[in-house]
């Protein structure tokens, strides 16, 4: 009725908001404080692969350690070895090189890293990633014979994913760089679960290309510092958003007025 008072419109309770924007927003600082840290970590492994790209190789380890090594801490770890490639075929796995920036010289596009038996001089075989080769001159590659000392990276088995194709072990082509599978398709046995990726030779421009070094430390992701003012930046939001609950929670009226009603 006209010159009746509406009633009073209860303010919104802040506790609830208030407890779940301060779990939201220790949750979101949090991840921002871990990203910080995983880069710092990141950046001290990058200036440990770059001291290493500079001096002189790591020795190979023995055979008789392989077994109780970790793949994951030994992966990128810089070594010479000394010994001679296995007669036979080699295996492929398929991959995509994207080009480089401007002023490189490599391979890139569709095609194959090729894998090979290798018999250290110290005893025990390992698979060699001697390189990449265009799809195109797949056909101009031959085994490798004879004795050799290949410098590269030691690296831990590549994973598969659920968009990873089916590997073809009985035409050695696979699609992950599995040691495991690849050494039991070459008849190999007794080998450890990493491999060694060769060291680029030459320009780069004559398969199989060997991995250069700088180009390789380039490719590993350094997206933490991102990550990191993304969570933070979440957590200033969060803040933001309840502080624009708070102020329109106070010009909520208490009342209205009855000359205020409507007739």
């Amino acid at each position: 009725m006209s010159g009746e008072a509406l009633p009073a419109r209860r303010r919104p309770s802040l506790l609830a908001p208030a407890i779940l924007t301060v779990i939201g927003t220790l949750v979101l600082c949090t991840l921002g404080a871990w990203q910080l840290e995983r880069m710092t970590e990141k950046h001290d492994f990058i200036a440990r692969l770059e001291a290493q790209a500079a001096g002189a190789p790591a020795v190979m380890p023995a055979a008789s350690n392989w077994a109780t090594l970790d793949p994951a801490k030994l992966d990128l770890t810089r070594v010479a070895a000394s010994g001679a490639f296995i007669d036979g075929p080699f295996a492929s796995v398929r991959t995509t090189i994207a080009s480089g920036g401007p002023g490189t010289r490599q391979l890139s596009g569709f095609g194959r890293w090729v894998f090979q038996g290798f018999r250290l001089a110290g005893g025990g075989t390992i698979l060699i990633n001697r390189g990449f080769v265009p799809e195109n001159r797949l056909g101009e590659i031959k085994p490798a014979a004879g004795p050799a000392t290949v410098t590269g990276f030691l690296r831990a088995a590549e994973a598969r994913n659920a968009f990873t194709p089916s590997d073809l072990p009985a035409q050695r082509e696979f699609y992950t760089r599995d040691p495991a599978a690849i050494a039991a398709s070459l008849g190999l046995s007794g080998g450890p679960s990493f491999y060694l990726e060769a060291e680029r030779q030459g320009d780069g421009l004559i398969p199989p290309a060997g991995v250069d070094p700088k180009e390789l430390i380039a490719r590993i992701p350094d997206n933490h510092l991102q990550y990191a003012l993304t969570w933070f930046g979440l957590a200033l939001t969060l803040l933001g958003v309840f502080a624009a609950f708070v102020l329109q929670a106070r010009k909520i009226p208490q009342a209205h007025k009855a000359g205020d009603a409507a007739p």
